[in-house]
C-alpha cells in the first residue's frame, strides 16, 4: 500500500508534558501492534531533535515525514497571548495540515484552550452546528461498555440550543464510533426530576421529550452524575464545566480505585495468593478504568478531526489515541452529523437562539 492509499495523521510532537519521545514512541507502538499498511504520519516540531529521535525507531522512519516546526506553544501560554503568533508551531502547523487537506485529523497533547481555539479557527463548525464539544468514551457498566460524554471542557456556558445539538453531535458518535444503535441518552442534572435544575437544562428537556418519538435516539430525561457509570446511559450531554469535572472525576476514581487494590494486596498474603486465581479479572479492570486506555478525546463538530489526549500521554496513551485518531478518519461521522442536524433544524427553532 502507498503512502497516497494510506490515512495520514498529523501528530503536535512537542505539545505533551514528555515531549516528542512519547509521541514517537507512541506511533512506534501503533505500527508494532496494527501494522504498517493502514497509516501514514506527517510529525510536525523541530527536525534536528526529532530525526535523532526517529534513528531509534526505524519502523516510525518508514512511515512518516518530519515537518519542522520551530516554535512551541507551551501549558501555561495564554490564548491571547499566542493565537496571533502561532503560525511556526508545531499545533498551529499540524492542525493546518488538516485544513489544507494533507492529513485527515491531528493528534496534540497540548494546550487545550489553545487546541481547542487553534482547531475552530482553521477548521471552521459544521453547519448546522453552533459550537464544538470535546468529547470521548469513558468506562461504564458492566464488561466493556463505555458512556459517551460531552461537553467535556471546551464550553464553559451553553444554551439549550449548544446543548441540543451535542446531542446530535453524541448520538451520531455513539452509533459510528461506539456502535450503539439508537443510544439512550440523558441530560446531565442534579436530579431526574424535570423541576430541578437551570432554566436552560428545564426547556431543552421539554422541548426533546416533547418530540421524543421523532428523535433518531432514545432520549430518557435527565440523569444524575452516579447514573454516568451505572450504566443506565450511553450518551451524557452537559455543559464543558460540569463535563470536565465528571471527567476528572472518573479519572480519579479510577485511579484511587487501582491505589486501593494494590495496598490491599500488598497488606494481606492470603490476598495476595488469591490474587493469582483473578489475574484475568484484574487485567480487564484495568484496562477498563485506566485513562489511557480511552485516552484521546475530539473536538467534535469540526469540519476536521482534532484529537486531545492527555498533557501527561506516555507511549501508551499516543499509541491509543493514534487508534482513535485512526477510527475517526476511516469514519463518515461528519457527513452524518451534519445531516442529522439537518433533520433535526425544526425542532432546534424551538429553542431560544444562542446569544
Amino acid at each position: 500500500m502507498t503512502q497516497s492509499t494510506k490515512k495520514i495523521i498529523a501528530i503536535d510532537a512537542f505539545g505533551g508534558d514528555k515531549g516528542p519521545a512519547a509521541a514517537l514512541g507512541g506511533i512506534n507502538q501503533f505500527l508494532y501492534q496494527y501494522g504498517e499498511e493502514k497509516v501514514f504520519f506527517r510529525i510536525f516540531g523541530d527536525a534536528q531533535i526529532l530525526n535523532r529521535i526517529l534513528s531509534k525507531y526505524p519502523r516510525v522512519m518508514r512511515n512518516c515525514v518530519v515537518v519542522d516546526a520551530p516554535d512551541i506553544i507551551k501549558p501555561t501560554d495564554k490564548i491571547r497571548d499566542v493565537i496571533r503568533h502561532a503560525q511556526n508551531t508545531s499545533m498551529y502547523m499540524a492542525i493546518n495540515d488538516v485544513r489544507m487537506g494533507n492529513s485527515s485529523v491531528v493528534i496534540s497533547a497540548g494546550n487545550t484552550g489553545v487546541l481547542m481555539s487553534l482547531s475552530k479557527l482553521a477548521l471552521k463548525t459544521i453547519e448546522g452546528i453552533s459550537r464544538p464539544a470535546i468529547t470521548t468514551m469513558l468506562p461504564s457498566g458492566n464488561g466493556d461498555s463505555r458512556v459517551v460524554g460531552l461537553d467535556l471542557g471546551a464550553n464553559v456556558q451553553c444554551s439549550a440550543e449548544n446543548l441540543f445539538d451535542f446531542a446530535i453531535l453524541g448520538s451520531v458518535y455513539a452509533e459510528v464510533i461506539g456502535n450503539m444503535k439508537k443510544p439512550k441518552l440523558g441530560i446531565l442534572n442534579i436530579g431526574e426530576e424535570t423541576t430541578k435544575g437551570r432554566d436552560t437544562l428545564k426547556e431543552l428537556n421539554d422541548v426533546l421529550m416533547a418530540h421524543r418519538d421523532k428523535l433518531p435516539y432514545d432520549y430518557i430525561g435527565f440523569v444524575e452524575g452516579n447514573d454516568v457509570t451505572a450504566g443506565v446511559v450511553q450518551v451524557v450531554v452537559t455543559d464543558g464545566f460540569t463535563g470536565n469535572v465528571m471527567l476528572k472525576t472518573v479519572e480519579g476514581t479510577a485511579k484511587m480505585v487501582s491505589r486501593v487494590l494494590k495496598a490491599n494486596l500488598k497488606g494481606s498474603l492470603l490476598a495476595l495468593v488469591g490474587s493469582f486465581f483473578l489475574v484475568h479479572v484484574f487485567k480487564r479492570l484495568k484496562h477498563k478504568l485506566d485513562p489511557r486506555s480511552y485516552a484521546g478525546a475530539t473536538f467534535l463538530g469540526l469540519n476536521g478531526f482534532s484529537v486531545k489526549t492527555h498533557g501527561n500521554s506516555d507511549a501508551l496513551a499516543f499509541a491509543n489515541s493514534i487508534k482513535y485518531a485512526a477510527d475517526l478518519s476511516h469514519a463518515n461521522l461528519n457527513n452524518k452529523i451534519a445531516k442529522r442536524a439537518s433533520e433535526l433544524s425544526a425542532i432546534r427553532s424551538e429553542l431560544q437562539p444562542t446569544e
